[in-house]
């Protein structure tokens, strides 16, 4: 990895945002998907959570957001575990929902912990999430429409999310909020991802990156590392 990409991806970890994130409700269509958890990544946000009860849509979720490596992409089985996940971690809850109790997604304090929830393409948010949620929001409009795109409409939110942030100074740190272990999984697999790759495949433990972003490791996982397969 070079010196420069060693920095970019420190500096990037530096302004991760892990108290801010977005919950998609069976949001389906893999180009939303990928729209969204490319915002995402653009605004510091670290994980996105995403609610289908199959396996096979949590795998179709995971695969959408596959294109992006910086942003992990937790599934849950239900809207409540996944809400109670969140609100766990003391996060305030908005649903993106028009409803006589909805205020301007531009009046909530996106500087505390929030979740941002996002329901599906075509039926929006089920009723159990609208429960479970603290705070309908909406994106005021004046033309024919009444709704974005989901993607669009996560977009606009979680940049006033990065206004706010930006103008508290939460995006000015001297070290990440992320724990060293996640910080070192992020400058491996995205400063060596060819090394990362093979690793994986032989099942080789995660080396550790030092202050010069050189992979420390000894001689018998290099030569593990180098072996060939032979037929």
């Amino acid at each position: 990895m070079s010196p420069e990409r060693y920095a970019r991806i420190c500096e990037m970890l530096a302004t991760r945002q892990p108290d801010l994130t977005v919950c998609l409700e069976q949001v389906h269509k893999p180009h939303n998907v990928s729209a969204i958890i490319r915002t995402a990544d653009a605004v510091g946000v670290h994980q996105v959570h995403a609610v289908w009860p199959t396996a096979r849509m949590r795998t179709l979720v995971s695969s959408a957001a596959g294109s992006n490596s910086w942003v992990n992409v937790k599934t849950h089985p239900t809207i409540g575990d996944a809400v109670q996940h969140m609100k766990g971690q003391g996060m305030q809850i908005l649903a993106t929902h028009l409803s006589d109790r909805a205020v301007d997604f531009r009046d909530i304090d996106y500087t505390r912990p929030t979740c941002i929830l996002l329901g599906q393409e075509k039926t929006g948010i089920t009723e159990e999430a609208l429960q479970l949620a603290d705070q309908d929001i909406i994106i005021p409009m004046i033309g024919m429409v009444q709704s974005l795109n989901v993607s669009v409409a996560s977009a606009l939110i979680l940049y006033e999310a990065q206004r706010q942030r930006q103008n508290a100074g939460m995006y000015r740190r001297d070290r990440s909020m992320l724990d060293d272990e996640e910080q070192q999984r992020l400058l491996f697999e995205g400063g060596y991802p060819v090394l990362a790759n093979v690793a994986k495949r032989k099942g080789l433990p995660r080396p550790h990156i030092d202050e010069n972003g050189e992979v420390v490791a000894d001689a018998e996982w290099w030569a593990t590392m180098q072996a060939t397969v032979r037929r």
